[in-house]
C-alpha cells in the first residue's frame, strides 16, 4: 500500500473490534503511527498494536472511557505527548442496546446515548483542538450508520445517536472550514462484526444478507478502505458529506428483482 499518510498519527476510538480495529490497521498501513482507543477486548487491542508495529508503524494504546470527557482530553494530551501530533481522528466507538423503547432499560439507553453521542461529541472536539494547535489542517472521519436516517425497531437510542452524530459531523466541517479541517462520515452496511455476532447467530446472519440488496454483509476491511479514502490527502476536496459503503441499502426495496422485472 502507498504511504499516503507517512508522518502522520490517527487516533481510532473503539478499535480493540472490527470496524475500529480495521480502520487502525489500515491506516498503519498507509504508513500512519496510530493511537487506539479501547474499553473491552483488550486481546483485540493489543493484537491491533501488534499488527501495527509489524508495519513498522507506532502504537500507543489508550483503555478509556470515551463518555468520560476529561478522560478523553487527557487521551489526547497523552497522544500527543507520546506520539507528536495529531492528524486523524477515526470516530468509531459504539455502545448499543436493542430494546423496545416502552420497555427499554433506560441505564442502557443512556449509556447508548452517552458512548455513541456524546462520546463522539467529546472526541471530535479533543482531537480538533490539537489540529488548530498545530495549523496544519487535519481529517475526521466518522463511522456513523444507515441507523441515522431509518427508524430501525428496538434501537431508538441508537438511531437516536448516530442522526445526531450527522449533525456534529456537518456543523464540525463548517466550523473548521477555516482551520481546513475535513470532517466526513462513513455509512457502513450490516457488517460482520463480533458487535453483530453478540444479536445474531451464523446462520441468521448468512440467511439475512443473503437478502440485502448486494447478496451479502460487508467486511470491515471493506468499511475501513473507506474510511482510509476519506482521511487520505488525495479527498482533499471532500468535506462534510457522507459516504454510503452499503452495498446498495437506500436503493427502492424492489431493486434485487432484477433491472429486467416489472412492479
Amino acid at each position: 500500500m502507498a504511504q499516503t499518510l507517512a508522518g502522520q498519527v490517527a487516533l481510532v476510538t473503539g478499535a480493540s473490534s472490527g470496524i475500529g480495529r480495521a480502520c487502525a490497521i489500515q491506516l498503519a498501513e498507509a504508513g500512519a503511527d496510530v493511537a487506539l482507543n479501547y474499553l473491552t477486548m483488550p486481546e483485540g487491542a493489543e493484537s491491533a498494536a501488534q499488527e501495527i508495529e509489524k508495519r513498522g508503524r507506532r502504537a500507543r494504546l489508550f483503555r478509556v472511557d470515551i463518555s468520560d470527557q476529561a478522560a478523553v482530553e487527557q487521551m489526547v494530551a497523552d497522544t500527543v505527548a507520546q506520539l507528536g501530533r495529531v492528524d486523524i481522528f477515526v470516530s468509531s466507538a459504539v455502545y448499543s442496546d436493542r430494546e423496545p423503547f416502552l420497555t427499554a432499560n433506560m441505564e442502557g439507553f443512556r449509556k447508548t446515548i452517552d458512548v455513541s453521542m456524546w462520546g463522539a461529541v467529546y472526541a471530535l472536539r479533543a482531537t480538533c483542538n490539537q489540529m488548530v494547535k498545530q495549523g496544519q489542517g487535519g481529517s475526521v472521519v466518522i463511522v456513523s450508520s444507515p441507523h441515522a436516517q431509518i427508524a430501525f425497531p428496538n434501537c431508538m437510542a441508537y438511531n437516536m445517536a448516530k442522526a445526531a452524530t450527522d449533525q456534529m459531523m456537518r456543523t464540525a466541517a463548517t466550523e473548521l472550514l477555516a482551520h481546513k479541517i475535513r470532517v466526513n462520515a462513513v455509512y457502513p452496511g450490516w457488517t460482520d462484526t463480533p458487535g453483530e455476532r453478540k444479536f445474531f447467530s451464523d446462520e441468521a446472519i448468512q440467511k439475512a444478507g443473503a437478502a440485502l440488496p448486494w447478496g451479502r454483509l460487508a467486511s470491515v476491511e471493506e468499511i475501513a478502505r473507506a474510511v482510509l479514502f476519506l482521511a487520505e490527502p488525495g479527498s482533499d476536496y471532500i468535506t462534510g458529506t457522507i459516504l454510503h459503503v452499503d452495498g446498495g441499502l437506500f436503493l427502492p426495496w424492489w431493486s434485487k428483482r432484477g433491472s429486467g422485472d416489472s412492479l
